[in-house]
């Protein structure tokens, strides 16, 4: 597989759903192994495989084409090492899905039929586009305008506020971030701060944070901005696959009083691969879903 390789995970149920892009043919292949771990509700690995070849022996044995249209592609796993797996484009995971009982299926299926017009989905591919511009380096680092530029990037001609400090007040569950009247020094203040150690770049990041300069796209703004200060002052970035969801958002949440939380989970997830294609993309794929709602 080529290096260039696109490779996607989406989510269900908090469960990966790996994906790689087949360039000849314009369209995604997915793992049919993390289709029947979802559809099953199975975390053993070998339990899974195990259902898969009995499910691939009996759609053989009725002659069901799902089985001509398996195709083998390399996939990382999580031990980092990248193997051949079974894999089936769109139409085939709808097919598969059927496979299934209706229930379950069902709500897979409606979930992976997600439109692709949708603003997320849009502001995704324009993130991963990012890692391949020209703009990702040119952008000012650890400043608000290096922000604005992120932000504008990823939701020019999706949001018109694209780029732009917010001029409203804004809360979520509760919490009030920075009024905007004050805003603008808030910002200025927050710029001058130090980002020499990964205790000053987390305090930078935990306040911006707290000031939340856009009316939305905050978060998916701010871990790209955060991993530019730790790629230029650490030579290290974060690899987002290490953090959960649920403790991320937990410790994002304490962080204003308490930040031991995110930089504990900042400082166990750094990885030196701070050139790596795969790890820009995997990054977008898990900051995309901090974001999704329950």
């Amino acid at each position: 597989m080529s290096k260039n390789t696109k490779i996607s995970i989406r989510f269900f149920d908090d469960r990966e759903v790996r994906a790689v892009w087949d360039e000849e043919n314009n369209k995604w292949w997915f793992s049919v192994l993390d289709i029947v771990a979802v559809l099953t509700d199975q975390d053993d690995y070998n339990k899974t495989r195990n259902y898969w070849k009995y499910l691939k022996s009996k759609l053989k044995r009725e002659n069901n084409e799902l089985i001509s249209v398996t195709n083998q592609l390399g996939l990382i796993a999580k031990d980092g090492k990248q193997y051949l797996t079974d894999t089936l484009d769109y139409n085939g995971i709808i097919a598969l899905g059927k496979q299934f009982p209706a229930t379950k299926a069902n709500r897979f299926i409606e979930w992976f039929t997600y439109s692709d017009e949708t603003i997320d989905a849009k502001s995704k591919t324009k993130a991963y586009a990012l890692f391949e511009s020209s703009l990702i380096d040119s952008l000012e680092v650890g400043t608000t305008k290096g922000l604005q530029q992120i932000h504008a990037y990823l939701f020019g001609g999706l949001y018109n506020f694209a780029g732009q400090i917010r001029q409203k007040n804004i809360s979520k569950s509760g919490f009030q971030f920075a009024v905007a009247q004050f805003l603008g020094n808030t910002l200025k203040q927050i710029e001058k701060m130090p980002e020499n150690t990964l205790d000053e770049i987390a305090d930078k990041y935990i306040e911006m944070n707290i000031a939340h300069p856009f009316m939305e796209g905050n978060g998916r703004s701010m871990r790209i901005w955060l991993d530019l200060m730790l790629k230029k002052r650490l030579q290290r970035c974060v690899d987002w696959s290490k953090i959960g969801k649920k403790e991320y958002l937990n410790a994002m949440a304490t962080s204003p009083t308490n930040s031991s939380k995110i930089k504990q989970l900042l400082k166990n997830a750094l990885t030196h691969e701070i050139n790596s294609r795969d790890m820009f993309l995997k990054g977008i794929d898990y900051s995309y879903y901090y974001e999704e709602n329950e």
